[in-house]
């Protein structure tokens, strides 16, 4: 799992309502809104790294044509009691095929981790009062876990019989 320091973060959010105007920079990370994707992804230029910024309510289902487009996804928890985004991240990964950067972003705790690396996250934002070295320990509680996810498809039955 990646710790995403918001004061080193690579990816840029860009303005414009109506969509914003592709950056001549190649090298530049961009994140959009659910709302300025809509409004670009028509015309938008191949090869940009380009990212896209969801709220929980958003049907994931929806951009399975644009994945391949898209090398970050940031899903928001905007309560850590809110767990909307784990099921939009197993979505992604488990049935749309989702292999770029998944990151979970808003309230995230630490005591969320394992199960956000379960459900297909490999990148987090921590909330402001949560430490990366306690991020780590909790990630290495639990050695292994009986059900399928996506880092073992497989529940541990039939991973022990293969």
């Amino acid at each position: 799992m990646k710790f995403i320091d918001s004061h080193h973060d690579l990816w840029h959010r860009v303005s414009g309502e109506d969509g914003p105007k592709p950056d001549p920079d190649p090298q530049r990370d961009r994140l959009l809104t659910i709302e300025q994707w809509h409004a670009v992804r028509g015309h938008w230029p191949v090869g940009l790294n380009t990212g896209l910024a969801l709220p929980n309510t958003a049907d994931v289902v929806l951009l399975a044509a644009d994945l391949p487009k898209l090398a970050l996804i940031v899903l928001d928890f905007p309560k850590w009691t809110d767990g909307r985004a784990y099921s939009q991240a197993r979505l992604l990964r488990s049935r749309l095929g989702y292999r770029g950067e998944l990151r979970a972003s808003g309230e995230v705790l630490v005591d969320m981790l394992p199960l956000l690396q379960r459900t297909g996250f490999d990148a987090a934002r921590l909330r402001a009062d949560q430490g990366e070295a306690a991020a780590r320990r909790a990630l290495g509680i639990f050695a292994g876990h009986y059900q399928a996810d996506t880092l073992a498809p497989l529940p541990l039955f039939a991973r022990q019989t293969a």
